[in-house]
């Protein structure tokens, strides 16, 4: 990803890029069931790298498995590349944790945007205080390896109903996370931005007790002009 398309991604929000998505007929991007573990924080935007868990078969999942260096999961958040975000597939199983604080900080540590579950994480109030993005669905205090077995690395995976491949963008805000499909990313986030310099021209409208109608959307030409003499206007004094 290029580095103008994160910074012009960090500055929008996932409902706007839901729309620029649905544009292009992407109706299924952002992750249902998962919410900040705290609201505030940055917007994460990273590449996707994935981890998939399976349902967990006692004879092959005891918890002596974690002495395995090649454990999947401890691979994982070894692995897990500098800005991107770790997006893990616990099949909407928040009933055992996905992960816990140690392997949070780990990844923050690494240098990871997020991390992002559609299950849950253990020592969330730990994992929340962390100077990352995390997403969950709900608090989980046992060991993931009550129920999930860790499979793969890196693999396409389903995360809150949306289909997530190795490399796609996550984006992530106060209103939950959304998936871009890496070869739209750039004209997305040029999009996005557009979109969102328009919305806060519609905004300020309406504060003023502007109507919507021909404004939001935008079909008088009248409101276009408007907006073209608001724009030049706050370029105009950026300088």
């Amino acid at each position: 990803m290029l580095a103008a398309t994160r910074e012009k991604l960090q500055r929008v929000s996932t409902a706007t890029l839901a729309t620029a998505l649905f544009k292009r007929g992407l109706k299924n991007q952002f992750i249902q069931g998962v919410a900040p573990l705290e609201k505030g924080k940055p917007t994460m935007v990273g590449e996707a790298f994935t981890l998939r868990y399976i349902p967990a078969r006692e004879d092959l999942n005891p918890i002596t498995v974690f002495q395995d260096p090649k454990h999947p999961q401890r691979v994982a958040v070894e692995t897990c590349p500098s800005g991107s975000v770790l997006v893990i597939d616990s099949r909407k199983d928040s009933r055992a944790a996905s992960a816990g604080s140690i392997l949070a900080s780990r990844l923050m540590v690494r240098g990871a945007a997020g991390i992002v579950t559609d299950g849950g994480f253990r020592d969330s109030v730990e994992i929340a205080k962390l100077d990352m993005p995390s997403y969950h669905h709900r608090p989980s205090a046992p060991t993931n390896l009550t129920l999930h077995q860790a499979m793969d690395i890196n693999v396409p995976i389903g995360c809150g109903d949306v289909a997530v491949f190795p490399g796609d963008v996550v984006v992530g805000d106060d209103d939950g996370v959304i998936v871009i499909p890496a070869h739209l990313a750039d004209e997305i986030a040029d999009e996005a931005i557009n979109m969102t310099l328009y919305e806060d021209f519609v905004t300020e409208r309406v504060l003023e007790g502007h109507t919507i109608v021909g404004l939001y959307p935008l079909t008088l030409e009248g409101n276009k002009k408007e907006f073209e003499l608001w724009k030049n206007k706050k370029e105009a004094s950026k300088d």
